[in-house]
């Protein structure tokens, strides 16, 4: 790809698909109904890990589909899978607050370490802001609401 290669539609309106449990959680745990908080954070919890699953797995594809994969770049691939499951594992042992601030950190380090690897196609790290940014939002309207809680 160019250097500057705009991002296939495609690739932005299934992104924004798989993005939208994110805003939609927050918004109904801030500001629905009583009976929908539970499940809204449910929502988010889980989304939060499945998404983490999702993108150690597309950095492990890059990476595995190298010539010669670097290993410790393949174990830090599974760190962000492992610590989505570590913190919905949490879940009932831990305060609301913690885990959607533990979610809002792992996605930053997660960002971090996408944003800094290496061989990436060209558009991989303006989506991975865009839809970090947009995990990251949601998961901190939702945090600033469980400390009022």
């Amino acid at each position: 790809m160019k250097p500057d290669a705009p991002i296939p539609p495609a690739i932005w309106a299934i992104a924004m698909a798989g993005m939208a449990p994110f805003p939609l959680g927050a918004g109904v745990y801030v500001y629905g109904p009583a009976d929908l908080v539970g499940p809204a954070l449910t929502v988010l919890l889980t989304w939060s890990a499945v998404t983490l699953g999702f993108l150690g797995g597309v950095r492990w594809g890059l990476e595995s589909g190298r010539e010669h994969p670097r290993p410790l770049r393949l174990a830090a691939c599974i760190l962000w899978p492992l610590a989505g499951w570590a913190l919905l594992f949490a879940r009932g042992m831990a305060d609301p607050s913690v885990l959607l601030a533990g979610y809002l950190v792992v996605f930053m380090l997660q960002w971090l370490f996408d944003r800094a690897a290496p061989d990436t196609p060209s558009h991989y790290p303006r989506l991975l802001t865009v839809l970090t940014l947009g995990s990251c939002l949601s998961l901190a309207v939702a945090l600033e609401q469980a400390l009022r809680m």
